[in-house]
């Protein structure tokens, strides 16, 4: 029976298990720990960029709810910062698809 622990690293491609086992050993770890470790700072990486953009636009929030109640309508700067900063994620967002 097999070890319940154990994760099952098969890989189709010869050359992807080789590169991973060599990096694994210059790291000194197992393969598992290795594979673990760098899928962990992926998603700790995928986190930090979500917390920075929420920032940011608690940011932009903040400044506009600051804002004289007259003032609230956004004004052409105001307008083409909001469609740059759009398409700066939808930038983003396509790149993360690929």
């Amino acid at each position: 029976m097999s070890d319940p622990k154990a994760m099952s690293l098969r890989f189709p491609d010869p050359a992807q298990r080789a590169a991973i086992a060599a990096a694994a050993k210059q790291a000194g770890v197992s393969m598992q720990e290795y594979i673990l470790s760098a899928a962990y700072d992926r998603a700790t990486a995928v986190e930090r960029r979500f917390l920075d953009g929420f920032k940011a636009s608690m940011d932009r929030s903040g400044a506009a709810f600051a804002a004289e109640p007259g003032n609230l309508d956004p004004g052409p700067e105001q307008r083409a910062a909001e469609r740059d900063a759009l398409r700066e994620l939808e930038d983003q967002e396509r790149g993360h698809a690929a």
